[in-house]
């Protein structure tokens, strides 16, 4: 005889998760989500910029940012939709 196991729910993009620096995103408004995420692609242009020069060899730290920017813009498109609450909504 075959098992029923309980299912969970698919996790999709838009899903809550536990994650501290995602709800720090999350509790940001929309404006300091676009500050946040132009900030992240200026920090991941000098990067790539000092890495082609040689001067660096952080490749860790080029796909941390390079998460963090697709974290923010996430959330950004998740409230373009009405599938993520703006930082000023509360649960």
């Amino acid at each position: 005889m075959a098992k029923t196991a309980e299912r969970k729910p698919p996790a999709n993009a838009f899903s809550r998760r536990e994650n501290k620096d995602v709800e720090k995103l999350r509790n940001l408004s929309d404006n300091e989500l676009v500050a946040r995420q132009r900030d992240l692609n200026d920090q991941l242009f000098r990067l790539k910029f000092q890495m082609k020069m040689g001067q660096t060899e952080s490749l860790k730290k080029i796909r941390d940012l390079r998460r963090d920017l697709a974290r923010v813009k996430t959330i950004a498109r998740g409230r373009t939709q009405g599938l993520e609450p703006t930082g000023t909504e509360k649960k």
